[in-house]
């Protein structure tokens, strides 16, 4: 398993580590952030489909502030998933 770790942008968590695995995420883990939200995210998110997690997270925002945990955590997986290719 290949594991990151990201600092976020204009969210309440200021990083985010995940892992992939055979294209799969692992052990995604939020720094700050809504605790319930960002665990069920976690939850949810181990071994799902890295590509098919960007497509499902990816334009998702909190409020006014034009991103969101969720779509943080999108960026950082497309950014992995061009280093891996």
């Amino acid at each position: 398993m290949v594991k990151y770790s990201m600092r976020t942008a204009g969210v309440c968590a200021s990083q985010i580590e995940f892992g992939i695995e055979d294209g799969k995420l692992k052990d995604v883990r939020f720094h700050g952030g809504c605790p319930g939200n960002t665990l069920a995210i976690s939850k949810l998110l181990e071994g799902y489909d890295a590509k098919k997690a960007v497509d499902i997270l990816k334009g998702n925002v909190c409020g006014g502030k034009g991103t969101s945990c969720a779509d943080q955590l999108a960026k950082g997986i497309e950014q992995a998933l061009s280093q891996i290719a």
